[in-house]
């Protein structure tokens, strides 16, 4: 590995990057290339290590929460990783990006607007814009929500990749059915059961990044007396699909 030193960060008195540290660290480039777990002699054969070194480093980043071992013996990134990445995704100004786009669907359809994603096994909102209205649910940043009968629970289960099914289905959690997943990917998105929260109805649609995965789900909630599906389906389509333009480079 070639390391390159910053203009603006100079060793002093000889000080030099620790190799062991660096090797190890190397370890996480490996499971960023894989789309699934691995077993340690695949994880041993990619980076040209014996089976105890692959192994001492694999042990070092279980210890530090980076890696996890699943029950068939793979390891993993956790979700560690995750929530090092929402940090990373704020700090490159993602989330002050996505803000405009929620703002303005905001203002079309006067309804309250939030980013969702999976935080642990459940949606969780990480954005959110508030209507003026001063009748509105009351769900703030944070927040985490159902996966059988939110709006964007449904669509993070019908979209998930085939790892993150497996993982949400072997949570225990409840999820909806397959009849409403088939028609949350046939209609291109998810209304809420109604019943988690009384008197309040929420629509969801999926965002995908530049891999096509559904990482994100972008949602409108309002009492249900003003719920009017003809008039939020196609302004929410049209956000989300914003959203998802620009976490994946497109003009």
């Amino acid at each position: 590995m070639d390391t390159v030193y910053s203009d603006r960060i100079q060793p002093e008195g000889g000080v030099r990057p620790l190799s062991t540290a660096l090797k190890t660290l190397a370890v996480l480039d490996v499971f960023a290339g894989s789309a699934r777990g691995m077993r340690l002699p695949e994880i041993a054969r990619a980076m040209g290590l014996s089976r105890p070194t692959a192994y001492q480093r694999l042990l070092t980043l279980v210890e530090a929460g980076w890696i996890e071992q699943d029950e068939e013996g793979r390891y993993r990134l956790s979700m560690h990783v995750c929530r090092l990445a929402a940090a990373a995704l704020e700090q490159a100004d993602l989330g002050s990006r996505v803000q405009p786009i929620l703002e303005a669907l905001v203002h079309e359809v006067k309804e309250t607007a939030s980013l969702a994603v999976l935080d642990r096994g459940v949606p969780c909102i990480v954005s959110r814009v508030e209507s003026d209205s001063l009748l509105r649910a009351e769900q703030k940043v944070g927040t985490t929500m159902s996966l059988e009968g939110s709006a964007s629970g449904r669509i993070l289960t019908a979209f998930a990749d085939e790892g993150t099914l497996r993982r949400l289905q072997e949570s225990g959690r409840p999820l909806a059915s397959e009849e409403v997943l088939a028609a949350a990917r046939a209609d291109g998105y998810a209304l809420s059961s109604g019943y988690t929260h009384t008197g309040v109805r929420g629509i969801a649609a999926p965002v995908f990044d530049i891999q096509g995965r559904c990482t994100a789900t972008l949602s409108l909630v309002m009492p249900e007396t003003r719920f009017k599906l003809e008039a939020i389906r196609e302004p929410l389509l049209r956000a989300a699909e914003k959203i998802t333009k620009m976490q994946q480079g497109a003009r």
